[in-house]
């Protein structure tokens, strides 16, 4: 096996009476174990997949996050497809680069322009980018990505989901040409993966885009990481040991002296911390900027004025800013709620309305059908309020479906579409419709949407969650940076909320450093490091008497989460995060040597 046997191979090795997999990290003459070796029971392939900087990215992302290496590596390596193994990977053809093209994409942001000359000529800049509203972002990703490729350096871009994928791709093939980038995403099946994976392996390809497992990708001359939209959930990884796909892509370019764009509509706490610290630049749009490419204002102020408009959920300022703009083109309605009413209460008292058989709550599925539990599908059409005896229904909350109903019969003549659920859009066509979409689901507009109107804004601000009003900025703004130029932005809600107040003035930066600095004063994230140890209150108990944690430690709990299960969180300033994490692993590893019950434990958990 000396011939094939070489670092990055996949092996089977022995290892408590059954067969194993693994790979060859390296080989030496010498070690320092003092017991006996175990040989290669057999080489699997002689195809090196595991390489130098992806193994030493997940040794220690397992360090940081208190894992395991091999748990890292079941994220980054997909599974052996062996037919597609023994297939030529087909080289790149010719490649185009229009750094004029490039500067005039980003001149709306500066110092884009600039960042772009930099990664051109070799260098290395790091960066947080605020996108201005109706920004073609793929298109700037792809000159970010043109301008690195031309240094003769290799790209990796991480987005959240599959829909932003196509963007990217389409964006690339019309910058950089055909067959000059892979995706990465699970969808595209396992052939498929192990094929483009194998191409960026074997050198074929140097460009990627794909979702997080794209962040391990072995691109080779790694010259710029990009993460979009960094505050989306899906960038977290959910197995463990939950690696996010920010902190992987940074790691990564401060190993490899990468060159990093942390990207986005709204700019997250992690990353105002990262200009904060001095590790990466801003990159904006200037005011005059913003002002000429939409206008947004808040329906609530009528309501505040107006007793009797404060019951409506759809002011006639919405009603009036939909009839205009449909006019011109399709107009995009963000309601935070999936279906048709989630919630019903009782219409005299206000009483949440419970079903009588499980005290679950009771919604409507649809505008004939009678109400029924959410939780046993129990039918409740002889329902009557316990507390006042009163039979008639109300809802306070709506979902995308009655939003739907409702306008169009507001509206008649023009088609009223849903993009939610199973059911998400894409994209939509130009012409006059209305696309009620729920957070994350709305669809791309050719040309972009004449207007974009915001419901039910307190609905994502009553989340109780740390992240509640960034998360909702987030959201709010993602749904505006759809609009066309010029186009118009109405929210309904409270105008005096400092998430709307900087929605209105496009001010995401100054929000997140707000925030920032009241999470500072408070010594939460990220200005500390935070683990959770969750589990049997006996096991979490056990867990932290072995945790040998640092002595600045400081542990806030247990505290009943769910029945049967526990939680603990143990916060230490940032500077002493990684020896809070060589204490997590230690305690994984003895919990695992002793054979204790298992404790699930989260190192920087996304939201609390």
């Amino acid at each position: 096996m000396a011939d094939t046997a070489l670092p990055g191979v996949r092996v089977k090795v022995r290892f408590a009476g059954q067969d194993v997999d693994g790979f060859v990290l390296g080989r030496g003459s010498e070690t320092d174990h003092t017991g006996p070796l175990a040989p290669l029971r057999r080489v699997v392939s002689p195809e090196p997949v595991l390489h130098p900087q992806v193994a030493r990215l997940a040794g220690d992302l397992a360090e940081r996050y208190a894992g395991t290496r091999s748990d890292v590596l079941r994220l980054a390596i997909p599974n052996r497809h062996a037919t597609t193994e023994k297939e030529p990977s087909a080289p790149s053809g010719p490649w185009r680069h229009d750094a004029a093209a490039g500067e005039t994409a980003w001149a709306g942001h500066e110092p884009g322009p600039a960042f772009l000359r930099h990664l051109a000529s070799g260098g290395s800049p790091r960066g947080v980018w605020a996108a201005a509203p109706a920004t073609d972002w793929p298109l700037l990703v792809a000159h970010a990505a043109a301008a690195t490729y031309a240094s003769g350096r290799g790209v990796v871009v991480c987005v959240p989901d599959g829909k932003d994928v196509a963007r990217v791709d389409r964006a690339l093939t019309a910058v950089l040409g055909a067959d000059q980038h892979v995706t990465l995403t699970a969808d595209s099946g396992p052939a498929q993966r192990y094929r483009d994976f194998l191409a960026v392996s074997r050198g074929a390809r140097r460009v990627v885009v794909g979702t997080r497992a794209a962040a391990f990708a072995p691109v080779h001359d790694l010259g710029l990481v990009v993460v979009w939209d960094d505050g989306d959930d899906l960038h977290a990884e959910p197995r463990a040991p939950y690696p996010h796909t920010r902190e992987t892509l940074l790691l990564r370019a401060e190993h490899e002296g990468a060159a990093a764009l942390v990207g986005g509509f709204v700019r997250t706490v992690e990353a105002a911390y990262l200009l904060r610290t001095g590790w990466a630049q801003p990159i904006g749009p200037a005011r005059e900027e913003v002002r000429r490419r939409v206008t947004v204002s808040i329906a609530g102020e009528e309501t505040s004025r107006d007793v009797h408009a404060r019951a409506a959920r759809m002011p006639r300022e919405v009603h009036l800013a939909i009839r205009d703009a449909v006019a011109d083109g399709p107009v995009l309605v963000q309601t935070p709620r999936l279906g048709y009413a989630t919630a019903l209460a009782c219409e005299r008292c206000r009483t949440p309305a419970r079903c009588a058989a499980c005290r679950g709550p009771l919604a409507l599925t649809g505008p004939t059908t009678p109400p029924a539990c959410r939780w046993c599908g129990v039918v409740a059409d002889a329902w009557a309020c316990a507390e006042c005896g009163h039979r008639g229904l109300r809802a306070p909350v709506l979902g995308d479906a009655r939003t739907a109903e409702e306008l169009g019969r507001a509206l008649p003549g023009v088609r009223v579409r849903t993009s939610s659920g199973d059911g998400v859009l894409a994209t939509v066509s130009a012409a006059r419709q209305v696309v009620v979409a729920t957070p994350g689901a709305e669809p791309v507009a050719e040309g972009g949407y004449a207007a974009v109107v915001l419901l039910d804004t307190w609905l994502l601000l009553s989340r109780i969650d740390l992240r509640a009003g960034e998360e909702a900025l987030r959201r709010w703004a993602n749904a505006v940076g759809l609009v066309r130029p010029g186009g118009r932005v109405v929210a309904v809600g409270d105008p005096a909320h400092p998430a709307l107040q900087a929605l209105v003035r496009w001010d995401a930066a100054g929000y997140a450093d707000r925030e920032t600095a009241e999470r500072v004063e408070a010594h939460l994230p990220p200005a500390s490091r935070l683990a959770t140890i969750a589990g049997e209150p006996g096991a979490v108990d056990d867990a932290l008497t072995l945790l040998a944690a640092p002595t600045s430690a400081e542990v806030l709990g247990p505290v009943d989460v769910a029945e049967g299960e526990s939680r603990v969180v143990v916060r230490v300033p940032r500077a002493e995060g990684a020896a809070l994490s060589l204490a997590l692993g230690e305690l994984q590893r003895v919990r695992s040597a002793r054979k204790l019950d298992a404790v699930r434990i989260q190192v920087d958990p996304p939201t609390l």
